[in-house]
């Protein structure tokens, strides 16, 4: 799979963009500020419907206009599709496929899939449990695309009975409408366990799937590791029904204890007027075992007690099995390397260059050609003052 033509219109800072692409590795040479990453972010956008580097769809839309437009022709299996989506901020997105229209923008997740390595993505160690729920779901996503529903059905829910939790705490403290409320809110506490249960499922057995990748690229990219030394695990809000046949719980029984747990917690919810159970509460527990610095042979919590370096080849190696697992799917994602090789000392540079560059399509983005490793060499951009161009020999 790769991009082989990308047009932009009033995206970021470009009021229009037209750039040819090929298979195998692309570096966007160019200093900050200059446009790179927004061309990167495009492709990407494509794939998920969501920026890695923004929450929104608002800052995606150039200063002044009223909506964006991206176009990517994807190849893939030697057949070519064009995909577009249109940014509406404050309005429904748009898409289409082969210029006919989709009934849902979310109906383009999937057709593209990219595996974006960035500086952000030092968050998915330090950062707060939203960013690794974040990378799970997005990778669950790419998976399963129709999870994009379940996904968006979940946090519907969840808006919903926030809402009512507010409207019943308040009537608990004196208004007449609290019996109203409170019997509505069993109706969206059904709800919520039911979408909860189906992506809490989801999540368990990805995060089974994606375990020994993780374990396999820590070990390749962080200095005298072993394949044992880091783990993920994930952490629900509650107390887990046992595992069913297959090692994990059914969802039957994932949605009778995420229904009871919520009638437990009752009281608490209604006094904090929010949610306190469901995949919204839940975290991804990163840990790093002996070949961690001073654990004794213990396994500890990665946020907190791993060096700089080690938190980088945690996130590497998060991001690395991402991509081995789409492949093990029988697909070969793009891969997206912005910025991220100034972050990286040379052997670290290398290490990621050497693993990523047999991958179908590579882009690159670096403030000086010198960034990028030689094992990377290939068709290379200059982006300056809004315009992208081919490098010229001398430039390369």
């Amino acid at each position: 799979m790769y991009v082989s033509h990308l047009v932009l219109h009033d995206f970021r800072s470009y009021a229009a963009a037209d750039v040819r692409l090929e298979p195998g590795v692309t570096a966007f040479i160019g200093r900050n500020g200059q446009g790179k990453t927004n061309l990167v972010e495009a492709i990407d956008y494509l794939s998920r419907l969501s920026s890695h580097r923004v929450a929104t769809d608002a800052p995606l839309v150039r200063a002044g206009a009223e909506q964006a437009v991206v176009r990517a022709a994807v190849v893939r299996d030697g057949r070519t599709a064009v995909l577009e989506v249109e940014l509406n901020p404050g309005r429904s997105n748009r898409a289409r496929v082969n210029k006919s229209p989709l009934p849902r923008a979310r109906e383009l997740v999937g057709l593209v899939r990219t595996v974006v390595f960035s500086p952000e993505d030092l968050t998915l160690v330090k950062g707060d449990p939203s960013d690794r729920r974040r990378f799970l779901d997005d990778l669950l996503v790419l998976r399963s695309p129709r999870l994009a529903g379940v996904r968006a059905d979940y946090d519907r829910v969840l808006r919903q009975r926030n809402s009512l939790l507010k409207t019943a705490g308040a009537a608990r403290r004196g208004s007449s409408s609290q019996e109203s409320a409170l019997a509505t809110l069993g109706v969206w506490d059904a709800h919520l366990a039911r979408t909860g249960a189906e992506l809490l499922g989801e999540r368990l057995a990805l995060t089974e799937a994606l375990r020994p990748y993780v374990g396999k690229a820590y070990e390749t990219v962080a200095r005298g590791a072993s394949r044992d030394d880091a783990e993920i695990a994930y952490k629900p809000s509650f107390e887990l029904p046992s595992p069913g046949e297959h090692g994990a719980p059914d969802r039957a029984r994932l949605t009778d204890a995420l229904l009871a747990e919520v009638e437990r917690r009752r009281g608490d919810e209604l006094d904090r007027g929010v949610s306190l159970v469901g995949p919204h509460r839940d975290d991804l527990v990163l840990t790093l075992g002996q070949g961690a610095a001073e654990t004794g042979g213990t396994r500890l919590p990665v946020k907190g007690y791993a060096s700089h370096g080690e938190s980088w080849s945690f996130a590497l190696a998060l991001r690395l099995a991402s991509y081995d697992l789409l492949r093990a799917d029988g697909d070969d994602p793009i891969l997206i390397l912005d910025d991220v090789f100034a972050e990286l000392d040379s052997e670290r540079r290398a290490q990621l260059a050497d693993l990523v560059a047999g991958a179908e399509q590579v882009l690159v983005t670096a403030a000086v050609g010198a960034d990028v490793p030689p094992a990377l060499a290939g068709a290379r951009f200059v982006v300056a003052n809004g315009e992208v161009r081919r490098a010229a020999d001398d430039e390369r």
